[in-house]
C-alpha cells in the first residue's frame, strides 16, 4: 500500500494512506477519495466512511471521474463483477448529494 509521508515540528512523521482513483488514475490520500464497495451479498453502495466490510474501490469525488471510471470499465475490475447501468445513475445520484 502506498503511504506519503508528512513530517510535522517535532520531527515525527504521520504516513498518509494512498489510493488511486479508477476514473482518473491519480494517486490521493484516501479521505479525499469516495470508496465504491461490493458487498458479501453482490450490492454496489458508497462507503462515506471508509470502513464498512466489502470489497472497495476508490473514486475521486467527481462526477467526470465516476463517468471515466463506467467507460474504462475501471470499478468492474476493481470490483471484479460486472455493473449494471442502473448502479451508475444511483452512484452519480448519491455523489451530488454529498
Amino acid at each position: 500500500m502506498p503511504t506519503e509521508t508528512t513530517r510535522k515540528g517535532s520531527g515525527m512523521s504521520k504516513k498518509i494512506p494512498l489510493r488511486q482513483c479508477v476514473g482518473c488514475g491519480q494517486m490521493k490520500g484516501k479521505k479525499e477519495l469516495i470508496r465504491v464497495i461490493r458487498t458479501a451479498e453482490d450490492t454496489i453502495l458508497l462507503d462515506a466512511t471508509g470502513k464498512k466490510n466489502g470489497r472497495g474501490a476508490y473514486l475521486c469525488a467527481s462526477a467526470e471521474c465516476l463517468k471515466k471510471a463506467e467507460k474504462n470499465r475501471g470499478l468492474e475490475r476493481s470490483l471484479k463483477t460486472s455493473i449494471p447501468r442502473e448502479v451508475f445513475e444511483l452512484l452519480e445520484k448519491e455523489m451530488e448529494g454529498q
